[in-house]
Order: structure tokens, then C-alpha cells, then sequence
């Protein structure tokens, strides 16, 4: 019996439904006439380039358009990076926690955290100062479009928008979200579009060419979802990625393109969201490597980070191993693509990675991948199983290394599990090792879970199953 592995992370609200589970692991399909039709890949590792200064958490990483300069904060220190990874620091913020946002219009980069605060460093100078134009309010977050920067007032329905091409803002340049009477939350440019996202709903808004107020609400165009962590959202090209909330309900990611919103999370997902005491803290960012386009949103309180491949439309989840030795969130809180690298900055610290597809640790620390795979069932008979041989790729590992894979299984729908049995994934050009379980009892309801955290290149196929009834 093969065992395909199709799904993302799908561990159901009733675990009897299914157990799956996918950790530190990401599909990719393969051709027609692959022995499996899906791959599993490790994640990306972290490369540490840099520390901060001040080894403070990371607050926003940000890449200007116009120069490819890259900036960040980390505490209350707004540091320029160089492509050596020398950290120049440029100024001081008054708050010291909680995401930043960071837009440039080619000459200014605006800086806002939230609150009625804002920064600005010249970018030809790289003179930092705080913002004190009386029509200036402050934002959640800051965009850039048609030459205005953009920004919605926080705590109100109101967004304005600066004078062209500098970051200079007038009071009669301003407007309030019109089609529902819920506070606006956060903005965002995409396509020529603007995309106000609120607490219940969200409008889009385009450059009309008035001489009054440039831009105008597109009738028509009105989303019955608004936003329940404002940082959770994240760009990727034309799109744009949230965990929302409206008048019935909300934890529902969705993703916006082409003038309309789409439910991308599962009932699974939604689920294990549902169970977090707090979701509003939650911070997304987005990443490409490899062609697959990654939406990652972590939960600090919670301690977790989920994933959604936008190449495959599957989720899995993100688990790092922190100092006090347990596994939790991933370290990486905000990224930002610079210097030809997709960069994050860690949650706890001041280090600065590189997220890298062929590193298989997490500045060091093993990273432990792991893969559940379907039930198995003969209509409530009782089966005995004689092998489980996985598909792993093997052979890449170094001379000092004695690379191990563990399998466990559980014969309750995966409620409880046994002790997990090791075998060896093979040393220094063993590719043809194969790994075979033999002699494994019998269950009506059987689940196996695969794992290993070995610093080398591996990839799971799938897994052959021997059983009898």
C-alpha cells in the first residue's frame, strides 16, 4: 500500500476526522509519472548575518523601492544596514515595542508605529527626524501610491494621504471610509488600488484625477470581512494576505487579489486558531524563494506559526527550537527581501538571518522535521502490520555524522502514541538506504508520524505500507 502525501497540515477539529500533522516541512508536486505525486521539502533555515547593536527584538525590516537601502528597528533604534551587515544607527523612537511600517517615495522614508508619532529620514542625507506637521496623524501602517504616501488615522474611519513626491501632508487631504461605519484599521496599495481594511469590512479606493480629493471608492467593490490583527497583514506582489474578522465571526485568513477576497484557511486551521486565548497579536509577513510564495503569520502569545504556500495552497506549521529548549514559534517576526536574500529579524533579539533552503538549522539549533500520514482502516478490522518502509532521501550527510529517523504510531485515531522506534537514514553516499520498520503490531485505527532534525539535505516522498487483516 502507498502512502500518497497530499494534504498540508490537517489535524481536524475531531482528531478521529484526521491527525495529520507537517512541521518544518513544505510540498512540491511532482511530474505525472513520479512514484508520488508531492515531495516534502525542509524549510528554509536561518543563516545569522549580523546582531543589532542593541540585540533588541526586531520591530520592522524594510527594503526601499527606489534605492535598495535597507532599513530597520530593533527596540527604539532605527538602524540603517549595509550589504556588509554594519548597522549605522540613524535615530530614536519613542515607543519601544510592537510592529513598525516603513514606505519611501524615493526620497523620504516615512516611519509610524501605531500611535499619533512619526519619523522620517531623508534618504539622501539619512538625516532622522520626528515628524511635526500639524496634519500629520500618525498610522498603523504607511503605503505609497501614485506618488502619495498613504495612511489611515488611527482609531478613526479617516486615511489621508501626503503632497506628491514629498512628506509634507495637508489638513484637507483626507477622507473617511465610507460604506460601513466600522473604524478603519490598515491600508494598502496594490495595483493602482487602495485596499482599506476595518474592523468588520473593507473598500478599495482609486485615483479618480479630482481636484478635490484625488481618490474615489469603486461602487460596487465591498468586502464583508475587516481585519482582526492589523499586523497580520502581509503583501506579495498583487496580493494581500489577513486574518479577519467581520459581524458573524472571524480567524479566517483570506487573500485578496483581483477586487475580491477568497477564505484560504481550513476548518483544521481555523480550529487550532479558535483555541488561542489571544489572535489579535498575531504578525504576518511574506517571502519567495524557490518559486513557492510563502505567507507566514505567527501568534506570539500562543506561540505558534503556520505557513501557507501560495504555490500549492497547502499549510504547514513553523516551529523553532528556543533557549529554554522547548520547540514554539518560528524566530523569524518580520522579514524583508535585500541585498539578493530574503532577510527576518528574530523575535527575542537583535539577530538579523537569512532564510536559506539549503541550511538545515536555525542559527545552529537542529531544526526537527516532522510528517504524519493518513489513517489507515479496513472497515474497523483489526490489521497487522508487517513493514513501513518511508521514502526518505538519504546520503548526504557528513563523515561524523550518524544521521537517525524515528517513526511512532498511534492505534487510537492518534490520540495517544508509543514510543518511537530509530533507524539509521544512512551515512556519506548511502542514497539507496532504505528504511524499514518491521514487526508492527496490529490496530484498528492506526496513524504513523515520521521525524528527524539531521543537518543535511533530505526529502520525503511518501511511505510504502505491508499490512494484512
Amino acid at each position: 500500500m502507498k502512502l500518497a502525501l497530499g494534504q498540508g497540515a490537517y489535524q481536524s477539529r475531531d482528531i478521529a476526522a484526521n491527525a495529520q500533522r507537517c512541521v518544518n516541512l513544505y510540498a512540491e508536486p511532482n511530474p505525472p509519472d513520479a512514484p508520488f505525486p508531492t515531495t516534502h521539502y525542509p524549510a528554509p533555515g536561518l543563516i545569522r548575518k549580523a546582531t543589532a547593536p542593541n540585540n533588541k527584538p526586531y520591530r520592522c525590516l524594510y527594503r526601499t523601492r527606489s534605492t535598495g537601502e535597507l532599513f530597520a528597528v530593533c527596540g527604539t533604534a532605527v538602524y540603517q544596514i549595509s550589504s556588509t551587515w554594519a548597522f549605522t544607527q540613524l535615530g530614536t523612537m519613542v515607543s519601544g515595542a510592537g510592529i513598525v511600517s516603513m514606505c519611501d517615495n524615493g526620497f523620504d522614508l516615512l516611519i509610524v508605529d501605531g500611535t499619533s508619532a512619526g519619523y522620517h529620514i531623508d534618504l539622501s542625507t539619512k538625516v532622522f527626524t520626528t515628524v511635526t506637521d500639524p496634519n500629520f496623524y500618525g498610522a498603523n501602517r504607511v503605503d505609497y501610491a501614485d506618488t502619495y504616501f498613504v495612511l489611515n488615522r488611527p482609531g478613526t474611519q479617516n486615511w489621508y494621504i501626503s503632497l506628491t513626491n514629498e512628506a509634507v501632508f495637508n489638513a484637507l487631504d483626507i477622507a473617511s471610509k465610507t460604506a460601513a461605519a466600522d473604524n478603519l484599521r490598515t491600508v494598502a496599495a496594490v495595483n493602482d488600488y487602495l485596499v482599506l481594511i476595518g474592523d468588520l469590512t473593507t473598500e478599495v479606493w482609486f485615483n479618480s484625477g479630482a481636484s478635490d480629493f484625488t481618490y474615489q471608492r469603486i461602487t460596487g467593490v465591498f468586502i464583508e470581512h475587516g481585519i482582526n490583527a492589523t499586523y497580520s497583514l502581509a503583501k506579495y506582489e498583487s496580493s494581500l494576505f489577513w486574518l479577519s474578522q467581520n459581524a458573524q465571526g472571524q480567524l479566517i485568513v483570506l487573500k485578496y487579489a483581483g477586487l475580491q477576497a477568497d477564505r484560504i484557511s481550513t476548518y483544521a486551521i481555523e480550529d487550532a486558531f479558535r483555541k488561542y486565548s489571544t489572535t489579535s497579536d498575531a504578525v504576518g509577513f511574506c517571502y519567495q524563494i524557490g518559486g513557492h510564495v510563502f505567507y507566514q503569520i505567527t501568534f506570539p502569545t500562543a506561540n505558534a506559526t503556520w505557513v501557507w504556500d501560495d504555490a500549492t495552497k497547502l499549510w504547514h506549521e513553523r516551529q523553532s527550537l528556543h533557549s529554554d529548549g522547548t520547540f514554539g514559534r518560528h524566530l523569524a517576526h518580520v522579514g524583508a527581501f535585500a541585498f539578493g536574500v530574503c532577510l527576518c529579524g528574530d523575535y527575542a533579539n537583535g539577530n538579523l538571518y537569512q532564510l536559506d533552503c539549503d541550511t538545515y538549522t536555525d542559527d545552529g539549533s537542529p531544526i526537527t522535521y516532522l510528517r504524519s500520514f493518513p489513517h489507515l482502516q479496513n472497515e474497523g478490522k483489526m490489521v497487522s502490520y508487517r513493514t513501513f518502509i518511508a521514502d526518505l532521501d538519504s546520503g548526504d550527510s557528513a563523515n561524523d555524522q550518524s544521521p537517525i529517523a524515528s517513526l511512532r504510531w498511534s492505534d487510537d485515531r492518534g490520540h495517544t502514541w508509543g514510543d518511537a522506534v530509530q533507524l539509521p537514514i544512512g551515512g556519506p553516499g548511502q542514497y539507496d538506504t532504505s528504511l524499514q520498520w518491521w514487526g508492527l503490531g496490529i490496530g484498528r485505527h492506526r496513524v504513523f508520524e515520521l521525524s528527524w532534525a539531521e543537518n543535511f539535505k533530505t526529502a520525503l516522498n511518501g511511505a510504502w505500507v505491508e499490512a494484512s487483516s
